[in-house]
């Protein structure tokens, strides 16, 4: 029995995809995960917002990890408690928001743990953005900032934390385009 229960944890574990072993150069993550790129292409027609901008947000946000979550807090130092927050996933959506996208964007079975429902979510929240807040689509560093605050939030003062991470934010979608427009062969 216990050898049967180790077994389907392993099974279990072994069907999380893998984060790309490179996730700093956008090469070598679309030429490791071609479907990626497919479904970053796809994210990107459906909603005006750039490959590069997807991919930078969702390496802030998960570092690639389709299970991602935030920390927990730890009762008395020593006790598991709940976490910081309902975010989960890729693209690090927290519940209520993901079942807005599910219902706004009509993806009724999309998961935050699929690759290709995660940058979806990520190009619709950046177009909701955009139509809510005038944010402009090329604008990496404001899309982070309402990506990561809410619109609500984004309206209001920024840490200067919050801003240094997203000017790096920003700097990463400039160096996934630079990369993208360099690649050795179209992914």
């Amino acid at each position: 029995m216990e050898k049967l229960l180790i077994f389907a944890l392993l099974l279990l574990s072994s069907c999380a995809e893998l984060p790309p072993k490179n996730a700093d150069n956008i090469c070598a993550i679309f030429q490791e995960k071609p479907d990626w790129y497919e479904d970053t292409q796809q994210a990107a027609q459906r909603w005006g917002v750039a490959v590069p901008t997807l991919m930078a947000i969702m390496h802030q946000e998960s570092h690639f990890v389709a299970d991602a979550k935030p920390p927990r807090v730890w009762l008395l130092g020593f006790i598991p408690w709940g976490r910081v927050s309902s975010a989960y996933g890729y693209a690090q959506a927290l519940d209520a928001t993901w079942d807005d996208y599910q219902h706004s964007a009509g993806s009724w079975f999309a998961d935050r743990d699929e690759f290709a429902d995660a940058v979806d979510f990520i190009g619709w929240y950046s177009r909701v953005c955009h139509e809510r807040a005038g944010i402009a689509l090329h604008d990496v560093k404001n899309l982070y900032l309402a990506y990561y605050q809410g619109i609500a939030g984004y309206r209001l003062a920024r840490s200067s934390e919050l801003q240094k991470t997203a000017t790096q934010v920003a700097q990463r979608a400039k160096l996934f385009q630079n990369q993208l427009s360099l690649c050795p062969q179209r992914v």
